[in-house]
């Protein structure tokens, strides 16, 4: 089989499952490019935990709609994936090996940082599902040693992604347009990323938050940019990275995909 590469996706507002957008389009068009995975493992944002991981074991999860204030149609959407215990059961043991404090969940369902990229890029929901948290509180150091823990699931044939996105300030929204400006604050950040992953500057995106420019105002909040760092994590330390789209929306959010492999 084909090496899967660790996924890092932008999933940007949950109006991405329904709003034609360069983002869209692209992961539209992504699952067709990637080898075909076993099963899927999400770290998402919209998953947080306390003191240690948390995986789900759900058989069926259900469809999450963890939003509010959206358009009907949003809310009808079911992404029917079923779950991938097995592959849960073993992310567990994974992360516990590393001296992680894992908590197994049997109902947790998919939320919005899983299914809206995964019904673009899957639209058939025909390959297993299961989520992993990531840690509140908890550093990009930790969450790079979450990927590393994962990394074994890789050479089984899953897919590891984290989904996020790489600037997140909603608070900066104000109604405008889904292709308004990008500011610079938005924009510089970006490219600092961009720099510092494609030159492999591990330390200096570990202490992003103090070296990134503009760092606490596209991430008033951490939680979007964590599951970047389980991607690059499990991609190890020698990683190739590789970003395979670039696009903003509403000006503020960057919705860039990097591959690690």
């Amino acid at each position: 089989m084909a090496q899967l590469p660790a996924l890092f996706v932008s999933h940007g507002s949950p109006m991405l499952a329904i709003t034609d957008s360069p983002a869209r389009r692209f992961l539209l068009e992504l699952g067709k490019t990637l080898p075909r995975p076993k099963a899927i493992l999400v770290a998402s944002a919209h998953w947080e935990s306390l003191g240690g991981p948390a995986v789900s074991l759900a058989p069926q999860p259900e469809t999450i709609h963890d939003f509010g204030g959206f358009p009907p149609a949003l809310f009808a959407i079911q992404y029917p994936a079923k779950g991938a215990p097995e592959v849960a059961a073993q992310a567990a043991d994974l992360l516990e090996q590393a001296g992680f404090a894992t908590k197994r969940s049997m109902q947790r369902g998919l939320d919005h940082g899983a299914w809206v990229p995964l019904r673009l890029m899957y639209p058939d929901a025909d390959i297993p599902v299961t989520q992993v948290s990531v840690l509140r509180g908890a550093t990009p150091a930790v969450h790079a040693k979450m990927g590393e823990a994962l990394a074994p699931l890789r050479e089984d044939g899953v897919l590891i992604m984290g989904s996020g996105s790489l600037t997140h300030n909603l608070y900066e929204f104000r109604g405008q347009d889904i292709d308004a400006p990008v500011p610079a604050w938005v924009s510089d950040f970006g490219t600092w990323m961009m720099n510092m992953l494609r030159d492999n500057q591990r330390e200096a995106l570990l202490d992003y938050r103090r070296q990134a420019p503009h760092a606490e105002r596209n991430h008033p909040t951490e939680e979007h940019l964590l599951p970047l760092y389980v991607a690059m994590g499990v991609a190890g330390n020698t990683s190739k990275v590789e970003r395979l789209h670039s696009s903003f929306e509403y000006g503020i959010l960057a919705m860039d995909v990097y591959a690690f492999s």
